[in-house]
């Protein structure tokens, strides 16, 4: 895993440097997890505070949320509420959205980064962890409904 700039744990960092000094993003498969927005910007906070999150995509228009996992995910997601799927095939390859020391482009027609890949402080959310974080989101939401 990997933040702007630091590598965490290893032996390095799981991009390498460009030009200019800031970190490429790795090029790493991945699935994409899909979570209604309420209950993904809840899960995105808690990531934040604890584990890291990687790159989360934003659809607007079906108000969504789309972490991007490591590919092979999908086969295992059983997480009511959300999706997994297994993007072309052979999953999103992150070093791929993007061109050498530019900023990545979304995967998703009509859907923008809440986390980019270059701000992640993570090549991808961990499953487990996103599972955990998830169901964290959704009795915190439950509780605030019902107190309302």
């Amino acid at each position: 895993m990997w933040e702007t700039g630091v590598s965490r744990g290893g032996n390095g960092s799981a991009g390498q440097a460009v030009a200019d000094g800031a970190p490429a993003v790795p090029a790493q498969a991945c699935d994409l997890v899909t979570v209604p927005a309420r209950q993904g910007l809840e899960a995105v906070d808690i990531l934040r505070l604890r584990d890291g999150v990687g790159p989360v995509l934003h659809d607007g228009v079906c108000d969504t949320l789309g972490f991007l996992v490591p590919a092979g995910t999908a086969a295992g997601w059983d997480v009511p509420g959300s999706a997994c799927t297994q993007t072309s095939g052979r999953g999103i390859a992150l070093g791929a959205l993007c061109g050498e020391g530019a900023a990545a482009h979304p995967p998703v027609t009509g859907s923008g980064w809440l986390v980019s890949p270059e701000g992640a402080g993570a090549a991808a959310t961990d499953p487990a962890v996103l599972r955990a974080a998830l169901g964290e989101a959704a009795r915190t939401i439950e509780a605030v409904d019902r107190c309302q």
